[in-house]
């Protein structure tokens, strides 16, 4: 078997392992063995191919890997789903008080509550949404 298969193996055998981890690290030896696997092809004789492997690894974890988890980081930091709710301005549709109600939040209608159980909002007014409990909008009138 020639070695530049071996090497195309053992990328493939990385990337597959990179799956399963989610390290930003082991894809990019994977990346290092490909690369290393068509120096192979190329000729490049073997103890040239562990200096190509080598170089390409640490390039791979010194430079790509900080960007790539910085942007998965980035990702993460976005709200989503209810979470992105919170915050933003709703239009009372049905009266608010502490036990129910109904509002529009970016489109939808949603079932909600007043932030304090003495308090009411009348159809019509605009409020914040402080929380989402459940499928309820908990909500205080915008100032």
């Amino acid at each position: 078997m020639d070695v530049w298969v071996i090497w195309v193996i053992a990328a493939v055998l990385l990337v597959v392992l990179e799956v399963f981890t989610l390290t930003a690290a082991v894809g990019l030896l994977g990346g290092a063995a490909l690369i290393t696997g068509a120096a192979a092809a190329l000729g490049l004789p073997l103890p040239l191919q562990f200096v190509v492997f080598a170089g390409a690894s640490v390039a791979g974890v010194v430079l790509l890997r900080p960007v790539a988890q910085r942007h998965l980081a980035t990702a993460r930091a976005l709200p989503f789903g209810i979470d992105a709710l919170v915050g933003k301005p709703g239009y009372v549709l049905e009266e608010v008080n502490g036990r129910d109600g109904r509002v529009r939040i970016g489109g939808e209608e949603w079932t909600a509550r007043a932030s304090d159980e003495d308090l009411v909002i009348p159809a019509g007014a605009t409020v914040d949404v402080l929380l989402i409990d459940g499928a309820t909008a908990v909500v205080h009138p915008r100032e």
